[in-house]
């Protein structure tokens, strides 16, 4: 955790968050920058980036990794706990504007909350 430096490299992944409004996989950002740095650099970027309350991830559909955008979140703590919605047709992944009531649960403590909901979204329903 801490500030994160502006390189090159997190300066590009940060504008592919930018020309999107959906999530991205981790998957799809390795494909689309392997010209411009390595898989590992990729992870370590979305890692820090994720750790410094810029992005938040969740597992999709056959627990690939996606990422997206925060919103209000910090390096102390995440705010937008909230469901994900994958298009089963054309593999779309966005975030759900529905906020989630998590129970509070005797003797424990809830850090992580992953909610997906998977069926059509609304270009392919019409």
């Amino acid at each position: 955790m801490g500030i994160l430096r502006k390189t090159k490299s997190v300066k590009i992944l940060l504008d592919e968050f930018e020309e999107q409004s959906t999530a991205i996989s981790a998957i799809t950002l390795i494909e689309r920058l392997h010209l411009k740095m390595n898989k590992t650099t990729i992870y370590r970027i979305l890692d820090k980036l994720e750790d410094d309350g810029f992005l938040h991830s969740f597992l999709g559909k056959n627990g690939h990794k996606w990422y997206a955008k925060c919103s209000g979140c910090s390096s102390e703590e995440h705010h937008d706990i909230h469901p994900h919605f994958q298009c089963l047709d054309c593999g779309k992944v966005d975030c759900l504007p529905t906020d989630i009531l998590i129970p509070d649960i005797p003797n424990r403590k809830v850090h992580v909350s992953q909610i997906l909901l998977q069926g059509t979204c609304e270009a392919c329903f019409n």
